[in-house]
């Protein structure tokens, strides 16, 4: 069904997507996973024709995309895209018309939905009358509706209860079992664990592991434990066999160096921990994915200046802004000491001067448009950092 080979997309400096490939065939749950700021939106809007890649292929059924694809697709994007002031069965009927839906086929559609999602009796509320939760199911509507053969989700489970985080779950698993594919890029590893059938990885815009779950967890071994206890369990990160410790309040996952020792450690639990739960088990996706992707970087000293009231410095300015700034100075400077000169001077020539000035202006153009462009790349790499 979609077919992503070598793409690359790029802002000024900023690399988002450095030659990522995966597929996704129909009636498969895909998984497309990373930290913030993996570029992992930016692939989605790559897919989707939204922004055009630096290089690279994207097919769909083995065809690049063309107009006629729009109404093939469904998109749920992570932020709000609904109009407010609307009531909800029109949006609901206008994002069908843009798919290609007629009013009377669309409709009984829509109070079908707004029934299976709990919002039959809200049909004529306005959008911004609705919680949070709520508007994202209208959303899910919104991309759902229309029978997309791929579906792509940018945190679907996000505003959810868990009730309604199960509903979800049963209808993405019914339109897969109709054939539709789905990717669905979130941060909440069970949810993934529990339906996707493949997944793909990618860290500062390379993809770093993918393929099956199955595969993937057979390929990272059985050396975890998993305990349930009573207690302190800050003590497991120091115990010099555990690789890696992610502790809880009265949960652990603990990844040992052999698994052979399983024996040792439980030893050196006894009279520390009240155990409830023992067990030997795969690693979990959580833990693959922290495991790949590396250890949360320990929090910084405070400054000591801090009582001073001193502020935060300034991002580091950009090469190439700073030579433009350069630049731009020692125009300005010989402008300056030119004009000075014809101004003192009996023959009062100006052509140098004016020859400069051209030459200051044009510099201050090259420094606020290589500015303009940091600033770009800098937005879009934080907005990717939310994400």
């Amino acid at each position: 069904m979609l077919k992503v080979t070598n793409l690359r997309k790029a802002y000024d400096t900023v690399v988002a997507v450095d030659g990522v490939t995966f597929s996704v065939q129909a009636g498969e749950l895909f998984g497309l996973l990373g930290p913030n700021g993996a570029g992992k939106t930016t692939t989605i809007r790559t897919v989707l024709n939204i922004i055009a890649p630096d290089s690279g292929t994207i097919a769909f059924d083995g065809k690049p995309f063309s107009p006629e694809m729009w109404n093939i697709l469904g998109y749920l994007p992570e932020e709000r895209g609904l109009y407010r002031k609307s009531k909800i069965l029109n949006t609901i009927l206008y994002f069908a018309s843009l798919k290609g839906l007629h009013a009377r086929d669309a409709k009984p559609l829509a109070q079908y939905w707004l029934e299976r999602f709990g919002l039959k009796e809200m049909a004529h509320r306005k959008v911004e009358e609705l919680s949070k939760g709520n508007q994202q199911k209208v959303q899910l509507i919104c991309s759902i509706l229309h029978r997309p053969r791929l579906l792509i989700l940018d945190e679907p489970f996000s505003g959810l209860d868990p009730v309604n985080q199960i509903l979800l779950k049963d209808i993405l698993l019914e339109l897969r079992r109709q054939d539709t594919a789905i990717v669905f890029s979130t941060h909440q590893m069970e949810q993934v664990e529990k339906m996707c059938d493949n997944i793909c990885l990618i860290n500062k815009g390379k993809k770093v592991l993918d393929g099956s779950l199955h595969e993937i967890k057979k390929r990272y071994g059985t050396n975890s434990i998993h305990l349930e206890y009573d207690g302190d369990g800050s003590f497991l990160k120091e115990i010099p066999f555990v690789r890696r410790a992610d502790v809880y309040q009265n949960y652990a996952e603990l990844e040992l160096t052999d698994i052979r020792r399983s024996g040792e450690l439980l030893s050196k639990l006894d009279n520390k921990l009240d155990l409830r739960k023992f067990e030997v088990v795969e690693p979990s996706l959580n833990s693959i994915f922290i495991n790949v992707v590396g250890q949360i970087a320990p929090a910084p000293e405070p400054p000591s200046t801090m009582s001073a009231g001193l502020l935060p410095s300034k991002p580091p300015m950009d090469s190439r802004v700073k030579r433009s700034l350069i630049s731009l100075v020692m125009a300005a400077g010989v402008t300056i000491v030119l004009a000075i000169n014809a101004m003192i001077s009996e023959e009062h020539n100006w052509g140098i001067a004016g020859i400069m000035l051209v030459a200051t202006l044009f510099s201050a153009y090259q420094f606020f448009r290589e500015r303009e462009k940091a600033e770009t790349a800098r937005r879009l790499k934080k907005q990717e950092g939310r994400r």
